[in-house]
């Protein structure tokens, strides 16, 4: 079992094209879906904890801390566009694993239409959805779990409809006594079924590799993702960046092998990450470089927030400054059925 899982993702991961954000359908698949990954920078892979919902992101961490827990979170965006997600976890009888079902949802909000002359036509929205389920198979004798999240995709943009289906397909080491949790994620290997206007796109297929672990004598958990490694080369030049001496010589901006893996490097650590009381800091590198303005701190790429538990509910709050004149709120509920 565990060589031919392994066998199919390399041979999945091989056949990956480029794809960065920006040349694909579906993006809202890549949006935060809980404010722990999006503390965690928005690209985290390494939550292992009681959140249903970072199964949408990574089926191999799917446990029994997820037991009938059913959790809402909620992500405003700039112009009235909304974010939302839902997951619920359920573990099957006699050892055979815990599955687990989720939903994002992204609506655009309303539009005034209008004809290329200008002339006034009918209002129109536009909102994604994606409908998942996943499980988690734990490998006898061993600390390994492999993971596959099946998912199905609408999307309806004025008259124009899609339908997609997508798997994501994981591994995971987990080991409760050192802490160490380290996984890779294959996510969005699928097709569009029904093209918007009979040209087929493809997905945001994204192979991500995470490492984390809670320190021995201080409770601090850190984590590290290393993201769109289908891709190398994330880097590109930026003409506002270019330096020009005062015989008019120009020197081009030219991202360094430094930079580039920066790009695909997000950081993120938590404070009391097992505690009634916690506190989230991250930071995405490759967001900083491309929503960050020239000669002026704005601060892009930073997130952080913070969970409260309440008995049996946990309410979390994250933060993300995505550029300077848009910073998001994502907040969540957790309740422990």
């Amino acid at each position: 079992m565990r060589n031919l899982y392994f066998l199919t993702f390399l041979i999945l991961a091989s056949a990956l094209n480029a794809q960065v954000g920006g040349q694909d359908t579906y993006q809202f698949l890549n949006m935060p879906v809980n404010p722990l990954h999006g503390a965690l920078g928005g690209k985290n892979i390494t939550m292992h904890n009681y959140d249903p919902s970072g199964a949408i992101i990574n089926p191999s961490l799917i446990n029994e801390e997820m037991e009938n827990v059913a959790v809402l979170n909620y992500l405003n965006l700039a112009a009235g566009i909304n974010f939302g997600s839902a997951a619920y976890a359920y573990k099957l009888k006699a050892d055979r694993g815990t599955i687990q079902a989720g939903i994002t949802y992204l609506g655009y909000g309303d539009f005034e239409g209008f004809d290329e002359l200008g002339n006034r036509t009918n209002d129109f929205t536009g909102s994604e959805a994606a409908l998942s389920v996943g499980y988690a198979y734990r490998i006898p004798e061993t600390k390994f779990n492999a993971g596959l999240n099946v998912r199905m995709i609408t999307s309806r943009l004025e008259q124009y409809s899609s339908f997609g289906l997508a798997t994501d397909f994981s591994f995971a080491y987990v080991d409760p006594e050192s802490k160490w949790v380290i996984t890779a994620v294959l996510r969005n290997f699928g097709a569009q079924l029904k093209s918007y206007d009979e040209v087929n796109e493809s997905l945001p297929t994204e192979l991500l590799i995470g490492l984390s672990k809670e320190l021995e004598n201080v409770p601090i958990r850190w984590h590290i993702t290393f993201e769109n490694l289908q891709q190398w080369n994330l880097a590109f030049r930026n003409p506002n960046r270019d330096e020009t001496d005062i015989e008019g010589n120009v020197t081009e901006d030219k991202p360094n092998f430094i930079n580039n893996i920066f790009r695909h490097t997000v950081f993120g650590a938590e404070l009391f990450p097992e505690g009634g009381f916690s506190v989230r800091l991250g930071y995405s590198f490759r967001r900083s470089e491309e929503l960050g303005l020239i000669d002026q701190n704005t601060f892009a790429g930073l997130s952080g927030g913070f969970m409260i538990k309440f008995n049996n509910l946990r309410f979390s709050y994250t933060f993300m400054r995505l550029h300077q004149s848009a910073t998001s709120n994502l907040i969540g509920l957790n309740l422990q059925l």
